[in-house]
């Protein structure tokens, strides 16, 4: 029997080409050393901070689907990875992987796997998210982490401090919202990635290469 009912791994970025950075690939690489027969849920359509390489027809690349044909290429078969191609952040990472995949299949043990750079911030909003309007048989979250490959230290300090202000703000939002109603209103109003009237964030310096 598998140990989860589905193995979820948010997107990390992707180069051009469709090449996976090695941060993401390390989170790939774990879910294949813990595979048993769950499935996999690649998140992530891509990041509002940088613009989406395109490929060779010129159309953009999803970070879901790079990291999707990864899982494919190493032996594991289409019917059991599903991708989540709507998502610009984290928050979004556990939003939407819940109302695509999670709630219709009624899936309830789940790992999550990310970077060490990424995992204090992931840890608390996908508990946040999926602790709002708890289906009775409930959910189990396990967390994985594995380490911050391919970044030198002066790029990886600065995607830490930029986490560090992220998590600052997410645990404020949570303050604010105990219910999916209530996260969903704040995701399209007020969420600068999904809200029409908000402009989009970008950043500069080093962590930018980390999206």
């Amino acid at each position: 029997m598998p140990a989860y009912d589905a193995i979820l791994i948010p997107g990390g970025g992707v180069r051009t080409g469709g090449e996976l950075p090695p941060w993401s690939i390390a989170r790939l690489q774990r879910a294949l050393e813990m595979e048993n027969g769950e499935l996999f849920i690649t998140l992530s359509a891509g990041s509002v901070h940088v613009p989406p390489p395109l490929d060779e027809d010129g159309f953009p690349i999803l970070e879901s689907l790079a990291a999707a044909r990864y899982l494919l290429s190493h032996g594991i078969p289409s019917e059991r990875i599903l991708t989540e191609t709507c998502s610009l952040d984290t928050i979004g990472n556990a939003f939407f992987a819940r109302l695509l995949h999670v709630e219709p299949l009624h899936l309830r043990r789940l790992a999550v796997i990310t970077s060490e750079f990424h995992m204090p911030r992931t840890a608390f909003i996908f508990r946040w998210v999926f602790s709002l309007d708890v289906p009775p048989e409930g959910y189990e979250l396990h967390f994985e982490t594995t380490p911050n490959c391919g970044m030198d230290s002066e790029t990886l300090a600065a995607r830490q401090k930029k986490e560090a202000q992220s998590l600052k703000l997410a645990r404020a939002v949570s303050q604010t919202i105990d219910s999916m109603t209530a996260l969903h209103r704040w995701l399209f109003n007020e969420h600068h990635a999904y809200a029409v009237g908000k402009l989009p964030l970008r950043i500069q310096g080093k962590s930018k290469d980390t999206y």
